[in-house]
């Protein structure tokens, strides 16, 4: 009778090891969402802000614009939001570059980590000489 019980009990530990291991994938993939989730809500809040702050920095030079006396000083002050609008783009562009390399290494995480796991237990064992 223990020629026939020991394959099934066999089964049934693979089986219950092959759920636990679904299970673990299924939370690591559910955490990875969660954190790319909270990561692009951040990152679009901050090019909201930005984007305001350019809008602000736009309204208030047209209305300086409006008050000027002379057309060199127009021009200057044009001269002045066209530098400062590249200058924050280029910054801006840089800070979303680095948060998203960011986002995108810490989504992997714990994906990562459960390859790392089931790595460390399908691999053969080492032989010791």
């Amino acid at each position: 009778m223990d020629n026939v019980t020991q394959p099934i009990s066999n089964m049934t530990s693979l089986g219950n090891g092959s759920v636990e291991a679904l299970k673990g994938n299924v939370e690591a993939i559910m955490a990875s969402g969660r954190i790319w989730t909270s990561g692009c809500q951040a990152i679009g809040q901050a090019i909201a802000a930005s984007a305001q702050a350019q809008f602000e920095r736009n309204v208030s030079t047209w209305k300086a614009i409006t008050g000027v006396k002379s057309v060199k000083e127009a021009m200057d002050l044009h001269t002045h939001l066209a530098r400062t609008s590249v200058e924050n783009v280029v910054t801006e562009t840089g800070k979303l570059a680095q948060a998203s390399m960011k986002l995108a290494e810490q989504t992997m995480v714990p994906i990562t980590a459960r390859i790392t796991l089931a790595a460390e237990k399908f691999s053969p064992p080492t032989i010791q000489g």
